[in-house]
């Protein structure tokens, strides 16, 4: 979305609390990592998918960028689902490229609401019609100006090159193939949820057969758990997040926080599908589901959440099938592998 690429290229998620970068390879069907880092960011850096400080996001992109070691200078980014609006658009098949950016352009303004010079629009044809031959499907996607502007030039601040901006949402469907290589017949025939749940949002994905069908964002993620240490064990916010991190809290912790935080995790999950089913009469039942993000790797979350739905659920690895470079440590990698998701995918558009 928003560009074209064929150089290498360096995937770049910034999140609200933390930015990730990811360098792969790819030779002869498998990926290799071979640079990755990830770089805390201050408090309100970035608030619900804004950049609020871009002097802050730019250098916690450079820092993430030398200690990765990688030498790619261009990079991908992406804006998050809520900031940015798609659909899918018939056409007929007989038009010629040209054609087709002109009937899309003409069309844009009555699809799109907001004036066409505030936004940043890209279009990508899907192919044809499952229902009819002679005609094409085109997604069409489109965001605020200041959205995708905020992130070219906090990469730009970074020494970098800004490449594409994506959607975070079709950056994880990107992704979501080297988690379906995981799943019963390669998760074909399947009714997928990813469920991110980050530091301030928990995303809901549903796909079927790899294709997303459905996406919603609500507001909450680790740093309710932050602040429940804070408010339980009377610490700063800092020092609560940096107990939670090095797990540096007293015995009762388990018990009388993070179950609580853990059981509202799943609540959370199970309104989230709950909506997705009563908004989609078509969708009445989930096949597995995928946790992704920071809290994933919560211990025993997903017991947790399988017991309370009756679906089984795994913790995202999409490093599981791939060669690690020997620039990257594995430990730190696989710590943060249910977080990387998105910079997978942004990384991988370097080999459509």
């Amino acid at each position: 979305m928003f560009g074209r690429n064929k150089a290498p290229l360096l995937g770049i998620d910034i999140s609200s609390s933390v930015v990730k970068v990811l360098e792969l390879s790819h030779k002869a069907g498998k990926y290799t990592v071979e640079a990755y880092a990830a770089e805390p960011l201050p408090l309100n850096a970035v608030i619900e998918g804004r950049i609020e400080n871009r002097d802050e996001v730019a250098g916690a992109i450079k820092r993430a960028v030398k200690r990765s070691g990688t030498k790619a200078k261009e990079a991908a980014v992406a804006v998050s689902a809520n900031s940015a609006i798609t659909k899918v658009i018939s056409y007929p098949a007989s038009l010629s490229n040209k054609e087709l950016e002109d009937q899309i352009m003409m069309e844009a303004e009555t699809l799109i609401p907001y004036p066409l010079d505030e936004v940043r629009l890209d279009f990508e044809v899907l192919g044809p019609s499952s229902i009819d031959v002679d005609v094409v499907e085109v997604l069409l996607a489109a965001s605020r100006s200041e959205n995708v502007d905020a992130r070219t030039e906090v990469l730009e601040k970074a020494g970098m090159i800004p490449k594409i901006v994506d959607v975070e949402a079709y950056t994880m469907e990107n992704a979501f193939s080297l988690i379906s290589e995981q799943l019963v017949n390669n998760g074909q025939g399947l009714t997928v949820a990813v469920v991110d749940i980050g530091a301030n949002m928990t995303t809901l994905h549903v796909l079927v057969d790899g294709k997303i069908v459905f996406t919603r964002e609500q507001t909450f993620g680790g740093n309710i758990l932050t602040e429940a240490i804070e408010r339980h064990y009377g610490l700063s916010y800092q020092e609560a997040g940096r107990a939670k991190k090095e797990n540096n809290l007293p015995d009762d912790y388990g018990l009388k926080v993070l179950e609580p935080f853990k059981r509202s995790m799943t609540t959370t999950l199970t309104r989230a599908l709950q909506f997705f089913f009563s908004a989609s009469a078509q969708y009445q039942s989930i096949d597995h589901i995928v946790l992704s993000g920071g809290c994933a790797s919560i211990q025993g979350v997903d017991a947790m959440i399988a017991e309370e739905t009756g679906t089984s659920t795994s913790i995202a690895n999409p490093f599981s099938d791939m060669t690690i470079g020997r620039r990257v440590s594995i430990q730190s990698l696989s710590n943060d592998s249910p977080s990387m998701l998105i910079a997978c995918g942004l990384a991988m558009r370097n080999f459509d």
